[in-house]
């Protein structure tokens, strides 16, 4: 069988819930939901406002990518036609990897951190000559 079949096989071998495959992507795609919670109670709570924008579709991005996950694990065991097929397993990390990686690029060129400092008073101000006041 040549891997582009494989990979468009409408409907694979069926597989259980009990498989270590099928345990691994749902376990993964559960975590996803997971991150996506965590990353909503991060974003309450981070003071940084400049982070807080820029992570902004971050739990939304894992909360769907994780849902769509289950769904395909569900569909795979279930052997529902053409949803259960390999070629959407494919395109779904293909576009995780495109959104985390177009996510880390964005990060890296647009995070800036504030610096506060003091503005001193240099002493040799008060002896230097001012400006004349005109009348």
């Amino acid at each position: 069988m040549s891997p582009v079949t494989y990979i468009l096989w409408p409907n694979p071998p069926a597989l259980s819930y009990g498989d270590n495959r099928i345990l691994a992507l749902m376990f993964a795609c559960f975590f996803l939901v997971f991150l996506s919670v965590l990353a909503r109670m991060w974003r309450k709570r981070t003071q940084n406002s400049v982070a807080k924008k820029l992570s902004r579709s971050w739990p939304g991005a894992l909360l769907w990518f994780g849902i769509i996950g289950l769904v395909m694990a569900v569909s795979r065991v279930e052997q529902i036609s053409y949803a259960s097929m390999r070629l959407w397993w494919v395109v779904w990390a293909l576009a995780l990897l495109i959104y985390l990686l177009f996510q880390a690029r964005v990060f890296r060129l647009k995070y800036y951190e504030k610096i506060h400092y003091e503005i001193q008073e240099d002493p040799l101000n008060k002896y230097l000559p001012k400006k004349k006041k005109q009348r």
